[in-house]
C-alpha cells in the first residue's frame, strides 16, 4: 500500500515527540524511506524528512542513501533540486566521500538551477570535510563519464581558489596536489590548462620549491626529451600550451633553461615549417614571442655557444641585406626588403640575454666575413628603424586619450614599442665591445615609466654606430658606399597579432599515449 501525506506527517510526528528514544522507532522511519514511491507531494516531503532523521537510524544509512539519490534522479526537476538541497546532511563520517561522489555526477546536469544548488552542495561539504570530498571529486575526474570529469575539474578549478585557509589547509593542498599529478598522466590540453591553474594557485606552491615542482609537472607534460615533428599541428601546439604555463613560474631561481634548450636546438632550425591547428596563428612569431618572454630567466646551458649561434643565424634570416647599387650610386628597380620588426624585436632581445651569458661571442665566435655581414644588415636596420620611429611619433604626436584607443593608434603605440626596443638592443650591439646590458620591456609587456623613459630614442652617436678602440676585434665601420645620400625607408611589418598571446585549445586529437592524447573509455551510467 502506497505511502500518503497522512501517513508521512504522522510518523514524522512520533519521530519528532520520541527525542532521546528515535531509536526505538525504526518502523517509523521506514515509512517515510517508502515515501519516495509515492507521487510527487510525498516526493517532496520524504526529500526533506529523510536527511531529518538520517544519523539516529545507522542500520538504515545505506537505504536512506538510496532513497535520497532516487529522489536525486526523479522526472520532476522540482523534487530532483529539494532532493540534492539535502544531500550534504548525509556527509557524515565515512559518508563523506560516497555523498561527494554522489554530487560529483550530478555536475552533469543541463539544468541551471539544479547545477548550480549541486555546486553550492559541494561547497557546503567542503567546509565540513576538505580531504573526504576531494576523495569524491578526483574518483570521478579519474574513473567517471567525460561529461562528469570536465565539470568536476571545472568546479575544482574555480571553487578551490575561494575556500579559506581553514578549509584549503596545508594537508589538503598536498593532497590536491599528489591527486592532480595522478590525473595529469591522461589529460586533453584543456584540462591542462585548468588543472594547471587548479595548482598554481596552491599556497603551498607559492615557494621556489613549489614552482621548481609544478615546473617539473610541465616539463614532463611538453616532452622535452623528444625532438619535435614540426609537421605535427598538435605536437607543436602541445608545445606551446606546455611553455605558456610554465612561462609564469620562471624567475632568477626558477630556470627556463630546459624550455630555451630546446627552443633553440629543435624548435628554431624548423621555424618556417612549423605547423599549428589554429586558424590565423601566426606560429612563428607566436614561439618567437615564447622564446623572448623565457630567455632572462634562463641559467647555464650546457651548448651555450651552439644556442647562441641559432638564435644569431635565424636574426640574420630576418635582418635583411640592403638592396644592391646601381652604378652612378641610386637603388636598383629591385624591391625594398620588407623589415619584420616584430620578429627581430623577438630575435633580438632572446640573443641580447643569452649574449650576457657568453659577451665574447660576437668577437671570438664568429668569423670576420660573417661579422662584417651582420654589420650590414644591423646599420641597415638601424636606419630604416630610425625613419619609422621618427614617422611614428610625429603621427601620435599631441594624440591622447580616446584618441590613443582606435585601432590605427593601438597598432602606432605598440610599433613605436617595437622600434624603440629594437633601436635600444642595435646601440648595445654597436658598442666597442658589443655591450648586453641596457634593459628593455618586450613590446606586448606592460611597461615601466622608469623603462619606457629610458627607452626614447636618441641619435646613435659614432661611438654607437661602430667606431672606438678594443684590444679585441672590432665591429669595424662599414665602406661609405654603403651610406645613402638619399635614403627610403624599406617597408615594415608590423604582426596583426602584436598584442598579449591568450589563445587556449580544447583537447589534442589524435592518442599519443601518455599526456594529451585521447583518454581511454570510462564507464558509463549510475556508478553510486
Amino acid at each position: 500500500m502506497a505511502v500518503t501525506i497522512e501517513d508521512l506527517y504522522r510518523n514524522y510526528g512520533i519521530l519528532a515527540d520520541a527525542k532521546d528514544n528515535l531509536s526505538q522507532h525504526k518502523d517509523a522511519y521506514q515509512v517515510i524511506l517508502d515515501g519516495v514511491k509515492g507521487g510527487p507531494k510525498e516526493k517532496r516531503l520524504a526529500a526533506q524528512f529523510i536527511p531529518k532523521f538520517f544519523s539516529s537510524f545507522p542500520e538504515l544509512a545505506d537505504a536512506a542513501i538510496n532513497a535520497q539519490l532516487d529522489l536525486c534522479e526523479d522526472e520532476d526537476v522540482s523534487i530532483r533540486r529539494q532532493a540534492i538541497k539535502e544531500l550534504p546532511r548525509f556527509a557524515t563520517g565515512e559518508n563523506i566521500l560516497r555523498v561527494a561522489d554522489i554530487l560529483t555526477q550530478l555536475l552533469q546536469t543541463d539544468d541551471t538551477a539544479e547545477f548550480n544548488q549541486v555546486n553550492t552542495a559541494l561547497v557546503s561539504i567542503f567546509k565540513m570535510d576538505a580531504k573526504g570530498t576531494l576523495g569524491g571529486l578526483f574518483s570521478q575526474i579519474l574513473q567517471g563519464e567525460d561529461i562528469v570529469r570536465e565539470r568536476a575539474i571545472k568546479f575544482l578549478s574555480t571553487k578551490l581558489k575561494t575556500l579559506p585557509e581553514d578549509v584549503m589547509t596545508k594537508e589538503v593542498e598536498d593532497y590536491v596536489f599528489a591527486e592532480t599529478k595522478k590525473v595529469l598522466e591522461d589529460v586533453t590540453g584543456e584540462e591542462f590548462v585548468l588543472l594547471m591553474r587548479l595548482v598554481s594557485g596552491l599556497r603551498v606552491l607559492q615557494t621556489v620549491h613549489g614552482r621548481q615542482q609544478l615546473v617539473e609537472m610541465v616539463v614532463e607534460q611538453a616532452f622535452l626529451e623528444q625532438a619535435l615533428n614540426p609537421a605535427d599541428p598538435d605536437t607543436v601546439d602541445r608545445l606551446l600550451q606546455c611553455t605558456r604555463q610554465a612561462l609564469p613560474l620562471f624567475s632568477k631561481n626558477v630556470h627556463s633553461t630546459r624550455f630555451v634548450t630546446y627552443f633553440c636546438e629543435h624548435v628554431l632550425p624548423n621555424l618556417s615549417t612549423l605547423t599549428t591547428p589554429v586558424a590565423d596563428l601566426d606560429i612563428q612569431l607566436e614561439v618567437l614571442k615564447l622564446l623572448a618572454e623565457m630567455s632572462p630567466y634562463c641559467g647555464d646551458m650546457e651548448k651555450l655557444e651552439a644556442n647562441l649561434n641559432m638564435l644569431f643565424t635565424k636574426l640574420l634570416e630576418f635582418m635583411p641585406l640592403p638592396p644592391e647599387e646601381v652604378e652612378n650610386g641610386e637603388n636598383s628597380t629591385s624591391e625594398e626588403p620588407k623589415l619584420q620588426f616584430s620578429y627581430v624585436e623577438c630575435l633580438l632581445f632572446g640573443f641580447h640575454q643569452l649574449g650576457r651569458k657568453l659577451p665574447d661571442f660576437l668577437l671570438d665566435k664568429v668569423d670576420n666575413e660573417r661579422l662584417k655581414d651582420f654589420k650590414i644588415r644591423l646599420q641597415y636596420f638601424a636606419r630604416g628603424l630610425q625613419v619609422y620611429i621618427r614617422q611614428l611619433r610625429v603621427a601620435l604626436q599631441g594624440k591622447t586619450g580616446d584618441a590613443l584607443k582606435t585601432d590605427e593608434n593601438k597598432i602606432k603605440v605598440v610599433a613605436l614599442k617595437i622600434t624603440n626596443n629594437i633601436n635600444v638592443l642595435i646601440k648595445d650591439l654597436f658598442h666597442n665591445p658589443p655591450s648586453y646590458k641596457s634593459t628593455v620591456t618586450l613590446s606586448w609587456k606592460p611597461v615601466q615609466r622608469t623603462e619606457a623613459a629610458a627607452a626614447a630614442p636618441k641619435r646613435p652617436s659614432a661611438e654607437e654606430m661602430g667606431s672606438g678602440g678594443s684590444t679585441k676585434k672590432q665591429i669595424s665601420p662599414l665602406p661609405r658606399r654603403d651610406a645613402r645620400q638619399i635614403y627610403n625607408p624599406p617597408s615594415g611589418k608590423f604582426s596583426a597579432s602584436i598584442g598579449n598571446f591568450n589563445y587556449e585549445r580544447g583537447g589534442f586529437r589524435g592518442g599519443r599515449g601518455r599526456g594529451f592524447g585521447a583518454r581511454g573509455n570510462r564507464s558509463r551510467g549510475r556508478i553510486y
